[in-house]
């Protein structure tokens, strides 16, 4: 049996609890587990861990409602990081992309090198060196 297909005795066990608090935080929506086609409940490593925070903050003298408020924020947070992340990879390969248009047309032109010098400032040629050596893999 994996980390990821954990009873209910099996996550209080490990997490110091009783198998009625896992109910409860579970119907509260505190923990959230699977169902399987005969109707146990199976939690997963991240759930455990989930309520170990709970537990620790339960120690602490949090309420139940500040604990899944700040559960609930943690997981908004986790949601926008991620969405960044997503949007400045898309920016990343964009820009990959262009660069690696504007280096093939430098490579096409390499005989008309003087015509290149005209119309590219040295700012460019700077710029576009720096760029490569940052976002080409």
């Amino acid at each position: 049996m994996g980390i990821d297909n954990l009873k209910i005795g099996e996550l209080a066990q490990l997490a110091n609890v009783t198998k009625r608090t896992v109910d409860y935080y579970t119907n509260l929506g505190l923990l959230q587990a699977r169902r399987s086609s005969s109707n146990y409940r199976y939690y997963t490593e991240d759930e455990l861990e989930r309520l170990r925070l709970i537990v620790e903050y339960k120690r602490n003298k949090y309420s139940l409602e500040e604990i899944k408020a700040f559960l609930l924020k943690r997981e908004q947070e986790e949601t926008e990081v991620e969405q960044a992340r997503h949007e400045l990879t898309c920016k990343l390969t964009h820009i990959n992309q262009e660069l690696k248009e504007v280096i093939s047309f430098l490579e096409k032109n390499k005989h008309n090198k003087p015509m290149l010098n005209q119309h590219v400032s040295h700012e460019s040629v700077t710029l576009i060196q720096s760029l490569t050596a940052l976002f080409l893999v």
